[in-house]
Parts: C-alpha cells; structure tokens; sequence
C-alpha cells in the first residue's frame, strides 16, 4: 500500500495500556491490553496503528534511555513480536514513534562521551529548557550510525516506518542521510515527520520525510467550529492546498499533545470536524478515543498531559460518531485518490463552507453547516454518499 493511502489508529501506549507513569515503576505485558483493539481497527477500516514510544525510559516515553528494549512496563520483545504479528495477520501496519533529537538525560550517552550536545560547561544542553532532557549532536557522525542502526533493527522485526518525534528541530541533511541509508536496505519505509510551525512542505522537499504534521489545518479546523468563522478554515484550506500540492500533508484533529476536539467544540461540531478530516487531502490519522468523544483538557505542570492520554479501559463504549467515524474510514478507502487531490472552496460564509477535492476524474464536495444545529453533506461524483445533521 502506498504511503498516501494509509489511514493511521494514534495510540499513546504507556497510558492506553495503564502503565504508570510517573508512580512507582512496575514492569508487565500492558502492551497485550492492545491485542484486541487491533481487531477492532482492522474492522473499523483503519490500515496502520501509529504507536507513541514504546522503548524504555524514564517516564512518559519521549525520554528514552534504551532504543533496543521495549519499555518494561509494555513487555518485552516477545509481547512486541506478539502484538506486531497480530498487526501483520489482520492487514494493519505498525510505525513507531523515533524519538531522535534528545535522550533522557540519564541516557548511558550522558555520562560516558556519547554524541551529546554541550554547553561551553560540558554541561549537557536540555531540550528546551528541559534539564531531564538532553539533545543529541547531530553533527557527530555516531547519531546517524545510532539512528540507522536503530531503525534498521525495529524494521527487520516487522515495523512500517517511523514517526520522527520533532523532525522540524533536526537538520535536514541528517534525515536525508539516514532516510536514504536505512532505504537502501528497506526501500518501503515510511516516515512521518514532525512539524508544528512554518512551511510543513519544505520539511519533506529533499529529505525523504513522507508527509508532515499538518498543525496549521488541525488549529483550523477545532478554531473556526468553536468561533463559528468558517473563513479562518478557508484561509487554513488555501495554505493546506498548496502546502499538499508539494508534499502529503499528515492530517489530524488530535494526538497526545493536544486538547480533545469533543472537549473544545462538542460532541456534534466534532462529528464535522471528522468529516472534513477524511474529505480533504492528506494522510489522516485518528487519536484513539477521538471517534468515541473522549474528553480531555491539558492542565499545567509534570500531569500536563494525562487529561488526553487515557487508559483504553476508561474509554466510553461506541457510539453514534464512532458510526461516523467508520463511514468516513471506508468512504476514504473506497476513494484512495483522495489523499493526493486538488482543493478549492467553492463558497464560505460564517456559519457555511463548502469545498471540493479532484482527482483523477473524480470530485468530492464538502458542505459543513452550523446553521441551525450541525450539519454535514459529502457528495462524490454527484452522489449523495454522508449526511450528518445534530
């Protein structure tokens, strides 16, 4: 399957499985809690379940202390081989998420010469100001070795590709180099680069990133429902449309950095949001739990996260949307074209927008409407295909 036709389940699996975070670490094969959520992908459409750090570490994952060893509060790689092939037999791929541009800081690479960066102290350099965290040089040739070797290892065990944690604070000659050294040995790799701010498609132009975070659309797309202004989505749209023209875009209406969209807009402009997720190009993702209207609001401090980082047990059952949600799935794999498609808006008005994507003959029109109540159309080809009113 060709990357662009990919449609990815996001799990972050330290809090899905109910490992502990930051209590007293307890190792188990938390990582099995995920087997039969598996099924329930591969039924629902999905064809690849994107997996927050699963490699031992100190805490929340992205402070990794060993690249080789699956996180002892997941399993080990028996549970890992297990949960990959289990993957494998119902057609769903799995990538990882590569956390490349700093280690915890009591990475044995801190304290014995490793490829660190330093201050002018020696003093190893946080990751934004994050004294447990430490950036990796990339200017010493043993980070590339580091990072082929490591996502080589996790390639030969099964894996997809990679999610590479940052991306946009990585030189981009590192990820050309690396990205072509590990294709030269797996030539179908995916990898999914990490942007937050600026012009997403320059990231992956001469890198060999696949496609990149689209938070410009995410932001967009949560704004003008809860304002009620669909101009700033058509603004949002333009910019996708170009940025999409030159590179595939990663789409998403969450992931574990973000407030849930049920939370910020509600249970019925979520559906919407859902809708123009899977009618407009890109390579989306789905944040699990979002398709069942799972809340949550970030806080401050070391808890910052947990609120949109749930256990799968906390998860309500499925419902109404989570119906939408599999319409939506199949609507997309019907219509792979989709991915790589031309957009226009054909109308906006504050509480109205209708756009279009074409490709290859065909043309799928959007209409999303919040005037009395919420309400969605999605016409392909003329025909009447989703119809959502609340």
């Amino acid at each position: 399957m060709r990357t662009a036709e990919h449609i990815w389940w996001h799990v972050y699996p330290l809090a899905a499985c109910g490992a502990p975070i930051r209590e007293e670490r307890t190792p188990g094969d938390r990582l099995r809690a995920l087997l039969p959520w598996v099924s329930l992908a591969a039924e629902s459409g999905y064809t690849g379940i994107l997996l927050g750090p699963v490699f031992q570490s100190v805490a929340h994952g992205y402070d990794t202390l060993d690249h080789f060893r699956i996180d002892d509060r997941l399993g080990d790689d028996a549970v890992f081989d297990e949960f990959v092939s289990a993957c494998s037999y119902q057609g769903v791929a799995v990538i990882l998420d590569g956390v490349f541009n700093h280690v915890a800081v009591e990475h044995a690479w801190v304290s014995q010469n490793g490829p660190i960066k330093r201050d002018d102290q020696g003093n190893p350099v946080g990751w934004e100001g994050d004294g447990s965290l430490a950036e990796l040089d990339h200017s010493d040739p043993r980070v590339e070795d580091a990072v082929v070797e490591i996502m080589c290892h996790w390639l030969e065990r099964g894996i997809a590709g990679w999610r590479l944690d940052v991306a946009y604070a990585v030189p981009r000659d590192f990820w050309a180099r690396v990205t072509w050294r590990v294709r030269e040995k797996f030539p179908e790799a995916i990898f999914l680069g990490e942007m937050i701010h600026g012009d997403y498609a320059e990231l992956a132009s001469g890198t060999g990133i696949d496609a990149v975070t689209q938070y410009e659309l995410w932001k967009a797309i949560w704004s003008s429902l809860k304002d009620e202004n669909f101009f700033e989505l058509e603004h949002a749209l333009g910019r996708h449309a170009e940025f999409s023209s030159r590179a595939i875009m990663q789409t998403f209406i969450g992931n574990h950095d973000v407030n849930r969209i049920a939370s910020v807009v509600g249970e019925p402009k979520a559906a919407l949001a859902a809708v123009a997720l899977f009618t407009l190009p890109g390579l989306p993702s789905v944040y699990y739990g979002d398709e069942r209207a799972a809340l949550g609001v970030r806080g401050q401090g070391a808890e910052a996260d947990d609120p949109v980082r749930p256990a799968l047990d906390d998860l309500d059952a499925a419902g109404d949307l989570a119906e939408l949600y599999t319409q939506l799935i199949r609507l997309r794999r019907a219509h792979p074209w989709l991915a790589e498609a031309t957009l226009q808006v054909a109308e906006v008005e504050n509480q109205r927008i209708t756009f279009t994507a074409h490709a290859q003959g065909n043309e799928v029109a959007t209409h999303l409407s919040l005037v009395d109540g919420c309400h969605a159309h999605v016409h392909i080809n003329g025909e009447h295909v989703v119809d959502f009113s609340r």
